[in-house]
């Protein structure tokens, strides 16, 4: 497998994984808020958050790799 094949293979590789933590996350962002931890439901929130920024960021890697 040539280099480039292998990297966007690494990198739907890492989208893929990162859509498996959001599940992951959201549930125990939830299991925070009832146990009334706010603040730790709102870091997962952010960290949600970054994580869908950071497959954002992927998918156009990914794009500009094959236009």
């Amino acid at each position: 497998m040539d280099q480039k094949k292998k990297l966007s293979v690494v990198i739907e590789h890492w989208i893929e994984h990162n859509e498996s933590h959001m599940g992951e996350y959201k549930k125990w962002a939830q299991t925070a808020g009832e146990l009334g931890l706010d603040m730790v439901r709102a870091e997962i929130e952010e960290a949600m958050g970054k994580l869908s920024q950071s497959s954002k960021h992927l998918e156009k890697a990914l794009n500009v790799m094959s236009p």
